[in-house]
């Protein structure tokens, strides 16, 4: 490996992700070489590419909790707002520790007299703030790195409940959109949701596409929809297709309006 490209995996090891523009002005390289460089450090299985750039390959090293909220946080503004959309007023709605559920956490205001079951005081901090929306909390161990509820007590606490739509994350969906995690006692607690729930919707950006991680949490014929900026995985997109659920990119739809304006 030369000295650029142990640039570049710093900068992914750093950010979590990279940008093929970013580092062609920041390396003073064309696109085409930092394209380059990122297939040959995605053959020694070092990161993963998506479209216009590379994040850290899953597996290889679990980001913290403040670093994760940072990358794509834009993307991630926008796939919250856009779950949030989907709502209805007076539903209620389980939603998934993550910092792209956050995101749609703080949206949650759009929709008049939701209730709000959550795995995670971080949103609950978030939701509790809205006015007309009940939050309620799973009881169970308080993770201090990311403020994540889980344990059994967690699990059972959601087993009691019924709810309309459960927003749900992951670390990462494979090939054929097997939804994956990294931690166990996180997915317990997103299946419990996921089964009591009438509505899964999967809320993911782009580069968790075509990913790994040690944890399985569901087949992708368990979702209803997956809301993500972008699905650069061609196999995920046919999967989707076979299996009928629903897929909203946000880049393509936000294009096409474009086209057509």
């Amino acid at each position: 490996m030369i000295a650029r490209q142990e640039t570049i995996l710093a900068l992914a090891r750093q950010q979590g992700r990279v940008l093929v523009d970013d580092l062609a002005r920041r390396l003073s390289i064309t696109p085409q070489t930092v394209r380059k460089d990122l297939r040959l450090l995605e053959e020694e299985g070092l990161v993963t590419r998506f479209h216009g750039g590379a994040s850290l390959r899953a597996g290889s090293a679990y980001l913290d909790y403040g670093t994760r909220a940072g990358i794509a946080a834009r993307e991630k503004q926008a796939i919250g707002a856009a779950a949030a959309a989907m709502l209805r007023p007076g539903q209620t709605v389980f939603l998934n520790a993550g910092t792209t559920t956050e995101a749609a956490a703080r949206a949650m205001g759009q929709v008049a007299g939701l209730t709000v079951i959550a795995d995670s005081v971080n949103i609950a901090n978030i939701t509790r703030q809205i006015p007309g929306l009940t939050t309620i909390v799973a009881g169970g161990v308080v993770r201090p790195a990311d403020g994540s509820v889980v344990g059994a007590g967690a699990v059972s606490f959601i087993g009691q409940f019924s709810a309309d739509v459960a927003l749900i994350g992951a670390a990462a969906v494979g090939p054929d959109g097997t939804l994956m995690d990294y931690d166990l006692d996180q997915v317990m607690v997103a299946r419990a949701m996921m089964q009591h729930a009438r509505r899964v919707v999967l809320l993911v950006d782009g580069a968790k596409f075509d990913a790994s991680a040690p944890v399985r949490i569901a087949p992708l014929g368990e979702l209803s929809a997956i809301v993500t900026d972008i699905c650069p995985s061609a196999t995920v997109r046919a999967a989707c297709a076979a299996a009928g659920v629903e897929l909203v990119e946000l880049k393509r739809e936000s294009e096409v309006a474009a086209r057509s304006a």
